[in-house]
């Protein structure tokens, strides 16, 4: 066990869940700049952690966000997911009244689907690089 530095334990049981998630823009309006991302990852790092999981990478294009979150057992990813995604459009929306501008007719940010994936081991590396190397906007 010790070489697993991030097997995590719970009261009944020891695990290392990883999901690699990723959130549309609704109608793929390309909205996002390196600052509204860089505020985006404070909000969501907040939900993850009052979900008592770890937003582990984090990183997004204009119309898109990618994220790798660890999560224990006894949490539904579905309700992780629809936390972010709601939490993350209320925020952004009311910190940054120029995404509103794109969606006169939804008061809604994000696509009403996401992307979810299991990742474990070797494949985990790589799924870091690939979202680290996320064409961020400037």
């Amino acid at each position: 066990m010790a070489e697993h530095s991030d097997i995590r334990a719970g009261r009944h049981c020891v695990f290392l869940l990883h999901a690699h998630l990723v959130f549309v823009t609704k109608l793929r309006h390309k909205v996002f700049t390196d600052t509204h991302l860089t505020r985006m990852e404070e909000i969501m790092r907040d939900v993850c952690a009052d979900f008592a999981t770890e937003l582990r990478e984090f990183n997004g294009g204009h119309d898109h966000v990618h994220l790798l979150v660890t999560f224990p057992p006894k949490i539904a990813l579905s309700k992780l997911v629809n936390s972010l995604k709601g939490v993350s459009s209320r925020r952004m929306r009311q910190e940054f009244p120029d995404l509103s501008a794109h969606y006169y007719r939804a008061t809604k940010l994000w696509s009403g689907s996401y992307f979810a994936g299991s990742a474990d081991g070797a494949p985990l590396s790589i799924m870091r690089q690939y979202i680290e190397q996320q064409n961020r906007p400037i």
